[in-house]
């Protein structure tokens, strides 16, 4: 009964056009009520949003989102992309498919600097969507290789997706967010040389999709995105150099777009910086009420304890770890398609990831970078797809042509999705070479590397997480236990007693032992 009233006041609001955290927030009202004893009335079910909006300030690494969503609306104001995009377009515009491969290329870079999928979209589509067109490419092929390269914002470091999975994930699942940007690296780019190919075997069809090559052009476009290359060079290099931290990055990338846009190219005036970052702050609203919304729903989840029926189904299945991998990349890409994803990432991670983690040894940062990948996916896939209806709205097309433009590109991204999951020194190879160990990485097929989690830790500098520590204790106990000697009974054969004990009465003492 609680579950059909659930569900009829959900339906209800979507039909009215509610807003997603409008939606999101009375369901987790309503599921503490229905659910949970004791939990009050609704304004003490407000109480509990005004506490997470509260702990969600400590959060450092959510700090830095605002700045990144700023910058990157600030620089979609200005002409940082059309230089991006007219740099990419000199540099391999003479191969087959040459404006498309600048299209992903543009988006890489771009990506680099905004850390958003959605901006990246709309910053390089407006500029490259028409180019496309007017060089003759099919308009289906145009909409769907930007509209994927776009959506390359949740891998491309700094990547607010990324970030979001850093916050949302605690415990034996929690992830670094620069190891998480640094493990992103060579994902992305294999991604985005996948969508390239396409591009040139669609490009060899296409008489006018290349240019001569023009060095003097190059170095023209070269000079014009000169300052707008520093930016990406500047977040990263700061981070991995380890001069400020992913946080103080936001912030440094700010006041660079803001210093580059109004000083340096003048693309945007003084007096409309107010109007931008209103705009900006808009979006940012939004994203901290869901951000909050969904932490309480969390707290929902954990007082059912849901994670704990997970994964005792899981254990109950005995699947293999490639089947639980399989099954949960199903599972994600449906909830993707049927929810915003940074809702499923708040929602589903810190549940999913201590499974993977503690129950089939998955390395957290390798999951942490599938888990992404496939909030790209849900980027891309209907009914809810952010960047569908942002594409629809910069392209000036039905949704419906935007959804079926996307499904080439859409497979060949999850065909990536599948070799990342099972080749995961593709994520954690570049961490290795980092920390000078050996690059490759192996997948625990058979899942015995959870055997070896539980047993204790392979690095003894790594702290023991509450099971191992639960674990020890209880075979210490029983070791002890039974190294005791029962009253009255005397210890086993060759065995002293227990130091300070007496002989059991009537019996012998230990050879060798004075009487």
């Amino acid at each position: 009964m609680n579950g059909l009233i659930l569900l009829s006041v959900v339906l209800a609001l979507a039909l009215l056009g509610s807003r997603l955290f409008v939606v999101v927030g009375v369901a987790t009202a309503l599921c503490f009520m229905l659910w949970v004893d004791g939990t009050g009335t609704v304004l003490d079910q407000l109480g509990r949003i005004v506490t997470k909006m509260e702990s969600l300030t400590t959060k450092n690494v959510f700090l830095s989102i605002p700045f990144f969503i700023a910058a990157g609306s600030i620089m979609t104001k200005g002409g940082i992309a059309t230089r991006l995009t007219a740099l990419a377009s000199a540099l391999v515009g003479w191969m087959p498919g040459g404006l498309a491969v600048a299209s992903i290329v543009a988006c890489i870079v771009f990506a680099a600097i905004s850390g958003s999928s959605p901006v990246t979209l709309v910053a390089v589509g407006a500029v490259m969507f028409p180019a496309l067109l007017d060089a003759g490419y099919p308009k289906r092929f145009s909409i769907g290789i930007i509209t994927s390269a776009g959506s390359l914002g949740c891998m491309i470091p700094p990547a607010i997706a990324m970030l979001i999975y850093a916050i949302s994930v605690q415990g034996t699942a929690a992830v670094d967010p620069a190891d998480l940007f640094f493990a992103g690296l060579v994902p992305a780019l294999f991604i985005a040389g996948l969508l390239a190919l396409y591009a040139i075997f669609v490009g060899l069809s296409v008489p006018g999709s290349r240019s001569p090559f023009d060095g003097g052009a190059l170095w023209v476009a070269l000079k014009g995105a000169a300052w707008a290359l520093t930016l990406p060079f500047l977040v990263l290099g700061g981070i991995y150099g380890g001069v400020f931290t992913p946080t103080e990055a936001g912030a440094v990338a700010f006041a660079a777009s803001v210093i580059i846009s109004t000083l340096i190219h003048q693309d945007v005036p003084f007096r409309k910086l107010p109007s931008i970052l209103v705009e900006a702050s808009t979006l940012m609203g939004s994203l901290i009420l869901i951000v909050i919304l969904a932490f309480g729903l969390n707290d929902f989840l954990a007082e059912m304890e849901a994670p704990e029926v997970i994964r005792g189904w899981v254990e109950g299945a005995n699947m293999p770890a490639w089947q639980f991998m399989l099954f949960t990349n199903l599972i994600l890409i449906v909830l993707g398609a049927l929810m915003d994803s940074i809702s499923a990432t708040l929602v589903f991670a810190p549940i999913l990831a201590p499974v993977a983690i503690n129950h089939y040894g998955i390395d957290p940062i390798h999951f942490g970078i599938v888990f992404v990948v496939n909030m790209e996916i849900g980027y891309l896939a209907p009914p809810v797809a952010t960047n569908l209806f942002v594409a629809a709205a910069i392209f000036r097309q039905p949704f419906v042509e935007v959804a079926k433009a996307i499904i080439p590109t859409l497979t060949i991204i999850c065909f990536a999705l599948i070799v990342l999951i099972f080749v995961p020194t593709l994520s954690l190879g570049p961490l290795a070479l980092r920390e000078g160990r050996e690059p490759w990485s192996t997948f625990p097929w058979d899942g015995k590397a959870a055997e070896a989690a539980v047993e204790g830790p392979a690095d003894p500098e790594r702290p023991l997480t509450l099971e191992e520590m639960m674990k020890k204790a209880k075979e210490r106990a029983a070791a002890e236990q039974a190294a005791a000697p029962v009253d009255g009974e005397a210890p086993a054969e060759g065995e002293a007693p227990a130091e300070g004990a007496a002989p059991a009465e009537g019996a012998a003492p230990a050879e060798g032992a004075a009487p």
